[in-house]
Parts: C-alpha cells; structure tokens; sequence
C-alpha cells in the first residue's frame, strides 16, 4: 500500500543484503473492542489524478451527467473526511496546477452548520517532504514529520485545527459551500510530481451531501492561474464523470489466488477504536503482565491475509464505494487508536515492562510468533506519531509523543519502559492515527524483560 512517492523513494535507494528471517516466539492476540460508528468520507481512488473530474460523490445521481459517479448517502452529526491524492505531471511541459475541492450541500430547507472540530491539510512539497528520519524521535511539539498524512494525522491527534480552516461553516437551505479548496502544485517540483493529505473531524446539524473533486486551475484574462469559484465547482459535480486514470480493480472477498486491495472511495464506517484491554478473567480490570522474559502482542489494522494468525481483520466496512474501488477501507488510513493497557504484575517481585509499537513481516498463518527480518527491509511501512501517558517509576504523569520510521520487517525501540511494583497496576494509554502512505498491519507488544 505504498504511494507513488514512497515506492520512487525506495526505488532511487541501494538494493540492500538479502536479510536474515529473525521468529521471534510469543503469542499474538486480536485485538478487543471494535470501530466506532462514525462515517468517514474516505477519497483515495485515484491516488494518483490526472484528469479532471469526480473522486468521491455521495450525491444523489439525479438529474447528474453521469449517475453511476454518485453513490447516494447523505452525512450527518459526527462524520470524518479523508482524502488522500497526488498530481503527476503527464507530460514535462504540462505543469498546470491541480486544485482538490472539497463541496458540502444542503438538501434541507433550513440551515445547517458543520462544526470543525479538528483538521488538517498538507502537501508534500514543501508542507511535509519525504526526508529521512531516525527511526525513534521524541515529538513534544509536533515538529517531526516526513510526509503530509503522517503530519496531518500528528495534527489532528493534537486536537488541532489547522489556521487555515474556520471553526464553522454555515450552508443555508439547497446550497453548497466549500470545505476544501486548494491547489496541489507540481511546478519547480523534480520529477513533476505532489501529493496532499487531508484529515478532517466535523459534526453537522443537519444532512449533508459531499464531494471531493479535482480541477486543473482556470486562468484569469492574463493567463495566469486561479483559484476555482464555487460554481465551477458545482458545474464539474453536475457534468463531470469519474477522474483518472482509475486504479487497479481490487480482489472481491474470498478469492483466493493473487490479492489486490485497491483504493479507497466511498463512505466508511468507523472513526474510533477506542477498548481498555483486559483479561477475559478480570472482570474488564486488569490485564497481567507476561512472565519475565515472555511478550504477547495485539495486532493493529490488520486487513485480509495480514492477521498474524489471529484471523481478524480490522479494515472499516465500506457503506458505499464505486464498484472499481477498494471493498474495506484496507489500512484504516486517518482511524484513531485508543489503547488503554491497566497492567497488572500479580507477582510477588518488581518486573521491568516494555511496550513496543512494531511492524513484523506479514503474514496470516503465524503460530505464536512473530517475524522480522535482520536488517529490517529498505521499504518504510510506517511514518507517523504515536502518543502514550502513564505514570512513571516516581509516579509523575507523562505523556510522550514519539515519532516512529519503521521498517518492513522492523522489531523497533520500546515506546514506554516501566518498573511495576509487585501487585500493582500501571495504566498505560496508547493512541495514534494511522498514517496515510503507511503499509498495515503492526502490533502492540508488551513484554516482561528479563
């Protein structure tokens, strides 16, 4: 599931030594809880845009040019918006700009007001480059980052709201107003080629209708470019068709033989996995540390072949997609994960805890194990912030952001060390959103050191 500019960034790196398969023995366990019920407006098809056109509408298709482009499902009270796109130049000497717009409507006849609770929207170049980084940076400030979805994720898991956007915006009765209007430029770029991430929390009082479209910029009376008005906007939803190229079409569920996710368009079920992980013994309490030199991990957006063994899939179910696109929404790009881990050292002796955020090599057939590769692969399957609080060993509060480069393959640096007392319990809460441009799945490890 890498992007364009990540698979160009591997590609122009060394071809490193063949590395070593390290099995690491431990068991591995689905993770408890489930998604929220927020819906999330998720445009990820296609990634890569280079015609004009529609990439998600949940319009109705009536009285629209192309109805199929349309998928029809109104949105209300709490609800997300995620896009995820890159411009290519199709050609050294067209350089013109690609606008992404982003239109809310009001089929009601009252006004409704859509609240922007937090959100974030960043390019490549030059808002959030691909550098490289260390694979383990503390992040306090929020000042780390290498790529647009790992910096608007980091944002919107702050519970910022960017400058740029208002607190509030009022659609009055059968109207539409823009909530995303901005360019994606390749000029002065080599190779000609930008991407832009976008993460945004709301919650309307009323229904409306979404869609997020992409233009390449008009010209003013001197040639020089501009920004789209709205009703340019609203002419393309009315008689545009689907934008391309189209990605490649995904494997249906169940096939068996070579798997093709696919991207994503289409409205999303699930915002929040939220769950306090404890034993099934403990009546919802506690959750007891392995023995000293043991470990058990929890695995994290786990999708279709990628379950460590564990067969759960964590992928959000589609309400609505385009038939071409994406069946789950494989990766869970832009969903929150909130961990609550109240561990337990039922022992009669002080234990020292590590708990590590990792990405094993895939796989679905695992047998109490997990594995990673000596030295890890060169592809990067995971950039983003990860946020933990607990106590620490002279019981201050802490809460530690941390922003992890990982590896295909990578066993990783520990987010959290504790020394827990005997018989007592240390609440660690770990939460992150899922990065776009990173590959699933991973796992929570917590280990008892020896």
């Amino acid at each position: 599931m890498l992007s364009l500019i990540s698979a160009l960034l591997v590609a122009q790196s060394s071809a490193p030594a063949k590395p070593e398969i390290v099995v690491q023995p431990q068991e591995v366990r689905a993770l408890p809880g489930q998604l929220d019920s927020v819906m999330v407006f998720n445009s990820n098809s296609p990634e890569v845009v280079q015609t004009e056109g529609i990439l998600l509408s949940t319009f109705p298709g009536t009285d629209k040019a192309v109805p199929t482009a349309h998928l029809n499902q109104h949105l209300q009270g709490r609800f997300d918006v995620f896009t995820h796109h890159i411009a290519k130049a199709t050609a050294p000497d067209d350089l013109k700009t690609l606008y992404m717009g982003v239109l809310l409507h009001n089929p009601g006849q009252t006004p409704v007001t859509v609240n922007i609770l937090q959100a974030a929207s960043y390019l490549s170049q030059p808002d959030a480059p691909f550098i490289p980084l260390d694979n383990y940076l503390p992040n306090p400030n929020g000042a780390v980052y290498a790529g647009p979805g790992g910096r608007a994720t980091d944002d919107v898991l702050r519970g910022k709201r960017q400058d740029s956007w208002p607190a509030q915006i009022i659609i009055p009765a059968g109207e539409s107003r823009m909530l995303l209007n901005v360019p994606i430029p390749v000029k002065k770029l080599d190779p000609p080629i930008n991407g832009r991430s976008t993460l945004a929390r709301l919650r309307s009082t009323g229904k409306v209708y979404a869609a997020s479209l992409a233009m390449f910029a008009p010209t003013n009376t001197e040639g020089e470019e501009r920004e789209p008005t709205l009703s340019e906007w609203e002419q393309l939803l009315q008689e545009g068709k689907l934008s391309g190229p189209r990605d490649k079409t995904p494997t249906p569920p169940g096939q068996p033989g070579q798997l093709i996710y696919g991207r994503v368009a289409g409205v999303a079920k699930g915002s929040i996995w939220r769950v306090q992980i404890t034993d099934p013994d403990s009546k919802g309490y506690t959750l007891k540390i392995p023995e000293i030199g043991k470990a058990f991990s929890y695995v994290l957006s786990s999708v279709d072949r990628g379950t460590f063994g564990t067969q759960q899939i964590q992928s959000a179910p589609m309400i609505v997609r385009y038939p071409d696109t994406a069946y789950a929404a494989h990766g869970n790009y832009g969903i929150q994960y909130s961990l609550n881990l109240p561990l337990h050292n039922s022992s009669d002796q002080a234990k020292k805890v590590a708990i590590t955020f990792q990405t094993p090599i895939k796989n679905d057939q695992s047998e109490g194990n997990l594995q990673f590769f000596e030295p890890p692969a060169k592809q990067v399957f995971f950039r983003g912030t990860v946020r933990a609080r607990y106590q620490d060993d002279q019981g201050r509060p802490q809460t530690r952001y941390v922003h992890f480069v990982q590896h295909r393959g990578e066993p990783a640096q520990a987010l959290v060390n504790l020394e827990i007392a005997p018989q007592d319990i240390r609440l660690v809460q770990v939460d992150f959103l899922y990065p776009p441009d990173s590959t699933p799945p991973q796992v929570l490890t917590v280990q008892t050191q020896e």
